[in-house]
Parts: structure tokens; sequence; C-alpha cells
């Protein structure tokens, strides 16, 4: 353990950048990495708010940040596909690799993951961190320690994309244009879908999202969204529904979207249970898939953005100092709805 500056949850509604006590030492197949930039994700300001997610429960002093890029300063022994000096990013969810959910392909399933910024573990808002190089990705020359820190939550876009199934020439909807809600329609449209319709209440959130070339934005405060599917396709139904809102409510009509044999994609998690419209889905053979994080999207979401095909700098909406972290999860407490990704910088 060494003493390392960071930014501490030390309780619920209360963050410290201080010294705290950190593993450093390289063990054989790890890397140590310099941080660059950390994204603030909607899970770190949860953490700060309420204290805990679901049976994750803030007890004692945690570090946040789990969405990160940097440069790699120490490599392990047997490590060969990376380098002193590398530019990475880093999946931060690490399983048990002889686990069934692992043998599977489903690593992101394992009950015993550690994900960073999870109680108890902690994130990376600090300068160094030591991670297993198997969850350490080499960022390409043209792609920046931004859109690195980016890759996380793209991911979680991606894995939705790749559990819908995607046909090329599809039509997408997606329920909320949150920073998921955003990447996923980004996802889908690179994943093949003609367009992608999103819904928000928020105007701000949709004008972003209208940025991207094969977004419909529909501001249903103002419009009736099954009308609007209906009208775009002929009173056909959408291909593809994403539900990225979290939101009980959104499933109340969420049936009335897809076409016959259609599918609707749950990525949003909402608190408590909701009512499930299973007739309706038997009549209309709806599939039902369900998003947990992701699992092999590192590389292919690097590649998206690497080409080209993907731009993710638009979605960052401001940047901060390391010394300026509370400031930034203040500000992302306030949910400003022309707010998408706030991210902070270690390394100038």
């Amino acid at each position: 353990m060494s003493k390392m500056r960071a930014l501490v949850l030390e309780r619920q509604h209360e963050l410290a950048i201080r010294d705290i006590d950190l593993p450093q030492q390289v063990e054989p197949g790890q890397v140590k990495i310099k941080i660059h930039t950390v994204g603030v994700c909607g899970s770190d300001v949860h953490y700060y708010t309420h204290g805990k997610i679901g049976p994750f429960i803030v007890n004692e002093p945690m570090v946040l940040g789990h969405e990160a890029a940097g440069t790699v300063v120490e490599v392990g022994e047997g490590v060969t596909h990376l380098k002193i000096g590398d530019r990475v990013c880093m999946e931060p969810g690490i399983p048990d690799a002889n686990s069934k959910a692992s043998r599977l392909g489903m690593y992101n399933v394992d009950p015993a993951v550690t994900f960073w910024a999870t109680p108890p573990i902690h994130g990376v808002l600090t300068p160094f961190v030591v991670h297993p190089a198997n969850y350490t990705f080499k960022l390409p020359d043209n792609v920046s320690f931004a859109e690195g820190a980016m890759v996380e939550p793209f991911a979680v876009g991606m894995q939705a994309a790749t559990k819908a199934r995607i046909t090329p020439g599809d039509t997408a909807v997606v329920l909320g244009a949150g920073p998921i809600g955003i990447m996923v329609a980004v996802a889908a449209l690179a994943g093949g879908c003609a367009r992608a319709i999103v819904a928000d209440l928020a105007q701000p959130k949709l004008d972003i999202a209208a940025q991207y070339q094969g977004v419909i934005p529909v501001n249903i405060r103002e419009k009736n969204l099954v009308e609007q599917v209906d009208r775009l396709t002929d009173g056909w139904g959408a291909d593809v529904i994403f539900e990225c809102s979290g939101s009980p409510k959104a499933w109340e009509t969420v049936m009335a979207l897809p076409r016959p044999g259609g599918v609707i994609v749950a990525v949003g998690l909402p608190v408590n249970p909701v009512g499930f419209d299973v007739s309706t889905a038997s009549t209309k053979e709806i599939r039902i898939e369900t998003v947990f994080r992701y699992a092999h999207q590192y590389e292919r979401s690097i590649a998206l953005i690497a080409s080209g095909r993907v731009d993710l700098k638009p979605l960052i909406s401001e940047t901060f100092d390391f010394e300026d972290s509370i400031k930034a999860f203040d500000r992302a407490v306030e949910a400003r709805p022309t707010d998408v990704k706030l991210q902070i910088v270690l390394d100038q």
C-alpha cells in the first residue's frame, strides 16, 4: 500500500481530496497506469447523493471514478501486448476467469466480479492505478484520452446494440436521451440502423442527440411517442426498442412501439419492479433482451471511434481539473439538461 492523493467519498454527501492507502505493487499479468482522464458517471453521483446502490452500500471511505484512460508506466511479468508509454483505457470490472459465467463468455454477470468504485472496491480518481493487463486496451494514436475515457459508457451502448441483433436498415426507438441513451443511439446507428427515434422530456438533451445523422428527436412533453412511431413506420412499428430511461412509466406503453417480431432491449434499471404486458408481448412475439454493463465490447468500441464512424466528443460537456473534482460532482448533482458527460483531468 502507498499513500495516494485521491477523490474520496467519505460518506453520503461528503467528498474530500486527500491521501489514502491504495495498492501500487505490480504483480505478474498487471500494469501500472498513470491516470489522465476520468469521466463522472451517474453511479458515482448516486453513491455521493444516496450512499448506496441496491445492496452496494458505502460503509467506509471509497475512491470514486471508473471511466478512465491514461498511460502505462510499469509492466508486470508476462505482459506482452502492452509496453511503457502506451496510451490505454481500462475495463473497470474484473471477473473470476474460472467462473461459470466467464467460461460462458458472460463475464459481466459473474457474481464474483469486482468493479471500480463499487463498494468496497476503490475507483480511479487518483494519479496511478494497478490493473490486469487483460482488461487494459491500447488506444490508437488518433483517439484522445477524453475519448478513451468515454469507451466505458459507450461499451454499454455497444452491448445493447449487440443484444438487439440489428439488421441493416432497421428503425430503432431509444427511450431516454441521457448519456447512455445517446450512446445507445450512436451504437445502434453504427450497427446498421437507418434511423434512431430518440424520446425524452428535456429538449436540450434531444438537441444534443440530434447532432448525429440518423437521429430523429421526439419531445414527449409535446408529442405522443406511439403516434410518432406509427407515423414514421406507416403503422408497422419499430424494429428495435431500447429502454434507457429506467422509468417505470416507460414500460406502461412500451409494447405499443415494436413491430410484430420486434425486440425490446432493457438498458435502464428501474429502482422497483415494473408491470409487464405479457399478453401483448406474446401475441406480437416480441423478443425481450436485457443488458448489464458489457462483455467483449471494448475492442469493438475503440475500433469504431478510431475509424471516425463514431464521434463521442460532442457529448463531453465540460472538463475539470483534478483539484476541482468536488465542483465537478456538485455540477453533476445539478443534472443540468445541457450536460451529457463531465470529465476530470488528472495529468495536464
